[in-house]
């Protein structure tokens, strides 16, 4: 090999034949697996007419087996295309200012990506290799589809693999001078080439649950465009996309906090409390707009088929969504909590500190009418003696214009947090301050009981009304709220005198275990999550296309569901820990 080009991938360490230098090695491994898979991919996908429908896995079965390899695969695919957005955007701030910090920051994200690309690589083997031999009937019928798309998915992946080891091991070598814009290109071609695989992966998924392109009466394939650009295949992408980022921003928290709390120097706690923050406000952003890709894919899903979605919202998979109001609760007092710590290390932050509790009261009433059932799980008895399966007073909050109301007024009751938490150290000398504060306060209030007047006025309109209309305004309100009050921060702040200056490492240790468990309750969504948009379809394998006539064509109940998802948990975390510990293994020979 040109030593030249070993440099380059190498970060510009010297030519090493004896094999310490992993980067190359992984690198050159992960490409030959994935070359292999390029060719075998589309050979497997027209090879398999003949043979049984279906095949059993020994001792858990076919459908957990595919069940748990495409959930891993899934997180670690998400991570890997999470984490890179936040890396090039955090190296292009180092690059405009010149702050060391972010390209440090910057490059231990993207160690992160490196070390995951080849777990994600691996499970996405395992799960090809499961559908084909466990399910062949159906893989037959979808590679018949999709088979175009199947042979740019290996080529887009080896260039995905390319791009990230090349961004990263080049990192020394292409960030001084005007290599440094060529390196940020790497970046951005990483982030590209991932979302392009992203989007043809959803492609495959979402025919499933809305198929198009097809005759409906022979299932054969009419037009491929339609067939990728089905029903909820935008929807989906975006929703997706959000999730991602979120993903990877709780993740990245997570690695941050463990380290943290590993760190023995003031120096290393400064710098991964630092790092948890810029995690931690990349995950909060992003997952303050991801309930609303969230009504959007759901309001799809009722165009499409109005069946699917009553079946999703208020069928037999309405207790799944009281599971995820309880976790997504978690996630938003977790992330509150957090940034409530974040003030004890900010010089001047007490000043805000007596209005938490207000902010929390909004939380938890809100966390209060999310969890609350519209139909509760009830004895005989308890239903007669309420007259019915609904309660009169609770029963009226679990339905969706309650919900959307209280989910509405938790993300502006964040925002407002967020907002004293950035002006902590800081006091406004603008000439106006006073009456820009008051249209602040104003803009807070004005869309809160604007906000709360559709959601009581939605219990006497008709649901397309509700749906449609009311819903729309209320995010719309949010989303003004947020936008504008934070422009008017930037006019009232311009030019400020400070109280102190935030210390760095001066955090709590409680504060980094609400990291870790963002991270972890965010993991255990997006398995939840998954199991939702897959049962949807119930006992087809392509929604009244192909239909499951295996023996694991049924509904699970939710017990079942949550330790499967709990599983997926488990070993997606497992394997996240061994990257961290390998990450520490090579850190400490660095330091040695």
């Amino acid at each position: 090999m040109d030593k030249a080009v070993f440099k380059a991938l190498n970060g510009g360490a010297s030519y090493n034949p004896s094999g310490r230098n992993s980067g190359l090695i992984s690198l050159a491994s992960v490409l030959l697996a994935a070359w292999a898979l390029m060719w075998a991919f589309p050979a497997l996908a027209a090879n398999i007419g003949a043979g049984p429908e279906y095949r059993e896995f020994p001792l858990i079965g076919s459908r957990v087996a595919v069940w748990v390899a495409a959930e891993v695969h899934l997180m670690f695919a998400a991570f890997v295309l999470g984490v890179p957005m936040f890396a090039v955007i955090v190296e292009l701030v180092a690059m405009l200012t010149g702050e060391k910090k972010y390209d440090a920051l910057a490059r231990e994200f993207s160690k992160l990506v490196t070390l995951s690309t080849s777990i994600t690589a691996i499970w996405g083997g395992i799960l090809l290799f499961l559908l084909v031999t466990l399910y062949p009937k159906f893989w037959n019928y979808l590679s018949g589809i999709f088979a175009p798309t199947m042979w740019i998915y290996p080529v887009l992946f080896l260039l995905e693999l390319v791009f990230v080891y090349l961004y990263y091991y080049s990192w020394d070598r292409m960030t001084e001078g005007r290599s440094k814009w060529v390196h940020f290109g790497l970046g951005i071609m990483v982030n590209v080439v991932g979302t392009i695989l992203l989007f043809l992966a959803n492609t495959w998924a979402t025919f499933m649950m809305t198929p198009g392109g097809i005759n409906p009466d022979t299932g054969e394939l009419v037009s491929l465009f339609e067939a990728i650009y089905n029903f909820a295949w935008m929807p989906i992408n975006i929703h997706r996309l959000i999730a991602n980022v979120t993903f990877g921003g709780a993740v990245a928290a997570g690695y941050a906090a463990f380290k943290f709390m590993y760190s023995k120097t003031p120096e290393d706690k400064a710098h991964y409390d630092w790092m948890g923050y810029v995690g931690m406000m990349i995950a909060m952003w992003s997952f303050l707009v991801l309930p609303f890709a969230g009504y959007y894919l759901m309001r799809e899903i009722y165009a499409y088929d109005q069946t699917m979605g009553i079946t999703m919202m208020g069928g037999f998979l309405s207790w799944v969504w009281i599971i995820q109001a309880l976790v997504i609760s978690v996630l938003f007092l977790g992330l509150n909590y957090y940034m409530w710590c974040g003030l004890e290390r900010i010089e001047g932050g007490e000043r805000y500190q007596p209005y938490i509790k207000y902010l929390l009261t909004v939380l938890v009433l809100g966390v209060m009418v999310w969890a609350t059932p519209h139909s509760l799980i009830a004895t005989p008895e308890e239903v007669s003696a309420m007259g019915g399966a609904h309660h009169e007073v609770f029963g009226s909050l679990g339905v969706m214009s309650a919900k959307m109301t209280a989910v509405n007024l938790m993300i502006l009751a964040s925002a407002i947090g967020f907002m004293f938490y950035r002006r902590a150290n800081k006091i406004a000398t603008h000439p106006s301050a006073k009456m820009l504060n008051l249209v602040q306060g104003g803009i807070f209030g004005g869309a809160a009981l604007i906000i709360l007047y559709l959601g009581i006025d939605g219990y006497f309109v008709s649901p397309i009304v509700r749906v449609e209309k009311y819903s729309i305004w209320q995010v719309l309100l949010v989303l003004f709220a947020i936008l504008s009050t934070t422009g008017l921060d930037v006019i009232l702040f311009r030019n400020c005198r400070t109280t102190g200056g935030i210390n760095w490492g001066r955090m709590a240790p409680r504060s980094q275990y609400a990291l870790l468990l963002v991270a972890v309750a965010f993991t255990w969504l997006m398995g939840l999550m998954g199991y939702v948009r897959s049962i949807s379809r119930q006992h087809w394998h392509v929604n009244k296309v192909l239909e499951d006539t295996s023996v694991d064509a049924f509904s699970p109940a939710l017990g079942y569901v949550s330790t499967v998802v709990t599983a997926c948990t488990i070993i997606f975390l497992g394997l996240v820990m061994l990257i961290f510990w390998i990450n520490s293994l090579t850190e400490k020979k660095k330091a040695a």
